[in-house]
């Protein structure tokens, strides 16, 4: 089975993803207005701390109740706010 046929074909928020469960990042959708988590210095910090399109991401502990999602990216692990998990948006790899 070849890579393309390992992954889903739709994109989901990165929130989406069960603890273990790997996936691929598509993009990473801003939101109108300014500040931290807004705008064109959200995308590209992000993008500095590994998350780019095409890397592979794993979900390593999910917070109930809507807390941080902590995932492997690139050999780090990183903590992320659920608001801002929500717009990474990533496919499924399949195992």
């Amino acid at each position: 089975m070849g890579e393309q046929e390992k992954m889903e074909k739709s994109d989901m928020p990165l929130t989406a993803l069960r603890e273990g469960e790997t996936g691929i990042v598509t993009s990473i959708k801003s939101g109108p207005g300014r500040g931290y988590g807004r705008g064109i210095g959200f995308e590209r910090r992000l993008m500095d701390m590994g998350l780019t399109p095409g890397t592979e991401v794993v979900v390593i502990k999910s917070a109930l109740f809507h807390g941080p999602i902590e995932i492997s990216v690139r050999g780090s692990r990183l903590a992320l706010g659920r608001g801002i998990a929500e717009r990474i948006f990533v496919v499924k790899k399949s195992a």
